[in-house]
């Protein structure tokens, strides 16, 4: 006998065939699912232990899954509202920036007019109450802390606050309510002229979010536009369809899909973008996936604007999400997608090896791929050309980019990396920024006086090379140290500015030393 078992699908990252579907399960005597159902049964009743046959179950999925490709997944129901929010474009809290200091939870800054800052809640501020529970150094988790937090828009949470200059702990009740989560992470003019625009993930608002950066720079005079995707892990197809269709020209491909059971479908640009002038210039790297690889890949393709980086990731995969009636999911990979010159830009991988697939960025940095352009090699066969100009470009994994730019390992130190992973830079910063924060907003008043006038104090870098010392984290010789130096003033100085300004003050700042935005800044502002 075959049932049929309706799925509701989302339309999620790559989504692409009918949102919904019927599949047809065999359960005859000798089907291969009988023998699975046949197999759960009886290890949950004659297993000489008892077993959770919940947790039986999703490791029998997530076995099968890992035998097909590096991104079908399964999710628990906690995974998946995780995984949506930064896409969704809000979550439902209390609405504050924070980080952990000293098992403390530090506010950063309250989300403006967000539920904590309309009851009084300031940056600096101390959680050290949930609901008259401890949360302050009880080593509970940032996990747990974030669940007591969040909440369904409309109830309230009561805060135990710790302020400074306030001798008693402060009681605020806070009416949770949804909360905005941007996808654009700094937009400004880099350079008379020429307009910035970073995205960090293609979500359900970027589309607004970016045309509204586009309305602000041409505001300002912006005639080229640097596009940064550097770190972009990708997101809704849809965004990036939309984003991709300022630039082009109308019927112009975008990306099209294409799968054993998925039909090719083409996306095309509608011709009514407003961003068929001017220069562009994109920016990708090594962590460049997925949804921006589409962006990137259709621009290079299409011949309107230069590419300019590292080669990108390669996750050239469609996943289906298919919704599980305890609110888990699974992310089936249903198609491969491709560039507008017909280039399948998954890079290889071998079915059941994740470990090899996850390790693909030592292995190109080993080979010497990340800093030197001539060590990268594509066979003849993968050779494609571009649909205007015919310039030639390349398949079989990833964008190659028009204009490469070698990562300077002379300013990313061993020490620097460090440094960052064991969390040194960014908790030092962070006690810095909480004895001084008053101070620093009463003398920078605004972000050009800050960059002109502010120093990174001599403390905070013995601070971080002290803490480094205490977790055994030491640069090799002296050599070494000062070679971390400038980067790792730089980067200090941009956490600040975050700090006290928002993340658009960061990029500022963190963009003056990255050769990448330099090499694009240099190419835009070159005559034509």
């Amino acid at each position: 006998m075959k049932t049929k078992i309706p799925f509701v699908l989302l339309f999620y990252l790559f989504t692409i065939l009918p949102v919904s579907a019927q599949i047809s399960l065999d359960f005859s005597k000798n089907s291969p699912i009988r023998k699975l159902q046949i197999a759960e049964m009886a290890i949950n009743n004659l297993y000489v232990d008892s077993v959770d046959e919940k947790k039986l179950v999703e490791d029998a999925i997530r076995g099968m899954l890992k035998e097909l490709d590096p991104h079908s997944s399964y999710s628990t129901p906690e995974e998946v509202k995780a995984l949506s929010e930064p896409l969704q474009g809000n979550f439902e809290g209390i609405g504050v920036q924070f980080n952990m200091v000293d098992d403390t939870l530090l506010v950063i800054q309250p989300v403006s007019k967000g539920p904590s800052e309309k009851v009084g809640i300031m940056a600096g501020d101390r959680i050290v109450t949930v609901n008259d529970t401890a949360i302050a150094g009880v080593k509970m988790s940032k996990k747990e802390i974030m669940r007591r937090l969040r909440g369904p828009k409309g109830t309230k949470v009561d805060l135990g606050i710790v302020r400074r200059g306030v001798a008693e702990t402060l009681k605020f009740t806070v009416k949770r309510d949804k909360i905005p989560v941007k996808s654009v992470d700094a937009v400004y003019m880099i350079r008379p002229g020429v307009g910035y625009i970073r995205i960090g993930n293609f979500g359900a608002t970027t589309y607004d979010e970016f045309m509204q950066g586009l309305k602000q720079l041409k505001g300002e005079g912006m005639r080229d536009l640097i596009l940064d995707l550097q770190d972009n892990g990708g997101g809704y197809l849809d965004a990036a369809v939309r984003i991709a269709d300022e630039f082009l020209e109308k019927n112009d491909l975008i990306v099209y899909v294409e799968g054993r059971q998925a039909p090719r479908t083409d996306y095309k640009a509608r011709g009514d973008g407003s961003m068929h002038q001017g220069r562009v210039f994109v920016l990708v790297n090594e962590f460049t996936a997925s949804a921006a690889e589409i962006v990137s890949g259709a621009i290079q393709d299409q011949d309107r604007g230069t590419i300019i980086g590292r080669r990108t990731f390669g996750k050239g995969l469609v996943q289906r999400p298919l919704p599980l009636p305890d609110g888990s999911m699974i992310r089936l990979t249903i198609a491969h997608y491709y560039t507008p010159a017909g280039r399948c830009i998954q890079k290889p991988y071998t079915k059941g090896d994740l470990e090899d697939y996850a390790l693909d960025f030592d292995k190109r940095l080993k080979h010497g791929e990340l800093t030197n352009r001539d060590s990268i090699h594509f066979a003849d066969s993968l050779k494609y050309y571009t649909l205007r100009r015919h310039r030639t470009v390349y398949g079989g994994g990833a964008i190659m980019p028009d204009v490469f730019v070698p990562l300077d390992t002379t300013q990313y130190t061993k020490f620097h990396r460090q440094l960052v992973l064991k969390g040194v830079v960014i908790n030092a910063s962070l006690r810095y920024i909480d004895d001084h924060r008053s101070e620093l907003k009463k003398l920078y008043t605004d972000f050009d006086k800050f960059n002109k006038e502010f120093e990174v104090p001599q403390e905070l870098v013995d601070n971080v090379i002290d803490e480094g010392a205490k977790l055994d984290v030491k640069p090799k010789d002296d050599k070494e140290l000062q070679q971390t130096l400038p980067y790792l003033k730089t980067q200090l100085k941009a956490l600040v500015a975050r700090d006290i300004f928002d993340m658009n003050e960061y990029f500022r700042i963190i963009n003056e030393t990255s050769h990448i935005v330099e090499k694009a800044v240099e190419l835009a502002t070159d005559e034509e």
